[in-house]
């Protein structure tokens, strides 16, 4: 017989409070046509993508994620001290240690919580929001802080016409906390290592520091292969995560994508049969691709516009480089 006593958790947890960052240059199309032979036009019908915002040198991966991660805090109605853990999910910051996390939760003033970084690209926050959950109900901390943070345009090469329109920078962070019901529903997580290629870092750290290629590594991908895969397989788990919250679309308030291309956001609706009356997120069109980021900005730009409410259910599912994916059902705080 275990002498361990069992943890004390939650019995639920939820998100509370939500916060957003964005960058204060926002980069129109036309920037971006000074380094690629293509047209305003193109970029649109492609992507959907207008503007974007690109960080300036003081707007630091901590820098950013610390102004989300106040907002959040505060709209939760908690101290920074009261943060048991902080999970980062990133993939430009350029540390291999340590992690981002430690930092930030300093700058908060979060005191000593546990602290982390995540990489799991696009579908990070999703990651990131499923450790926090079990941790709540765990009991290893009453309330977590989760941000997806990215300065990608550190990472694109501003000559590719494949990607060079697609990045953007921000930071997004949500405090989860405990609930006495269900807000956070299970997740539908996985990947599919057999397509990393098609999105992936054009050269390792370590074939940098030795050849010292003229370009700076940069974030390439296959596009056409990426849509189909986005289109048609994510519509499936995103239906699997309805399914596992025992949700069906019609009881839907909100829908939440990675922010990666209006086309892929408008076909996953069509796919997933969603109503009219179901909100989608859009925030694409003048934020970019913010990899980890895009679901909490879309979701904090929705509340703030009134478009969505305290209390609504949303689906909210991330995917992207590994290929990885992960979508759940949650409450809006």
């Amino acid at each position: 017989m275990s002498k361990i006593k069992p943890s004390k958790g939650a019995p639920y947890a939820r998100i509370m409070g939500v916060g957003g960052y964005r960058p204060t240059r926002v980069v129109p199309n036309e920037v971006i046509l000074e380094t690629i032979d293509s047209s305003d036009e193109w970029i649109r019908s492609r992507s959907g993508i207008a503007t974007r915002h690109w960080a300036s040198e003081e707007e630091t991966v901590a820098a950013m994620s610390v102004e989300a991660s106040g907002k959040a805090i505060a709209d939760a109605g908690i101290t920074p001290e009261q943060i048991g853990a902080v999970i980062v999910s990133t993939v430009s910051h350029f540390k291999q240690t340590p992690a981002i996390a430690t930092e930030i939760a300093h700058l908060v003033g979060a005191g000593k919580p546990a602290a982390f970084d995540i990489s799991a690209g696009c579908a990070g926050f999703g990651y990131g929001l499923t450790l926090a959950k079990g941790m709540v109900v765990e009991g290893s901390a009453e309330y977590v802080l989760v941000i997806g943070v990215e300065r990608l345009s550190d990472l694109t090469d501003k000559e590719d016409r494949a990607t060079a329109f697609l990045f953007g920078d921000g930071a997004g962070a949500v405090v989860v906390g405990p609930s006495k019901v269900p807000a956070i529903g299970p997740t539908v997580w996985g990947s599919e290592g057999d397509k990393s290629e098609t999105i992936k870092q054009t050269v390792a750290w370590d074939e940098f520091h030795a050849e010292r290629p003229e370009k700076f590594p940069a974030i390439t991908q296959e596009g056409q292969a990426v849509f189909r895969w986005a289109v048609f397989e994510m519509a499936k788990v995103a239906q699997q995560a309805l399914d596992a919250a025992g949700i069906a679309p019609e009881d839907l308030d909100v829908f939440i994508p990675h922010q990666a291309n209006m086309r892929i956001i408008d076909s996953m609706v069509k796919t997933l049969k969603l109503p009219e009356n179901v909100t989608v997120a859009r925030d694409v069109e003048t934020t970019g691709n913010t990899s980890a980021a895009s679901i909490p900005l879309a979701m904090e730009r929705l509340l703030a516009t009134g478009k969505a409410k305290s209390g609504d259910t949303a689906l909210v599912i991330g995917f992207g480089a590994g290929l990885v994916y992960a979508a759940t059902v949650v409450t809006l705080p």
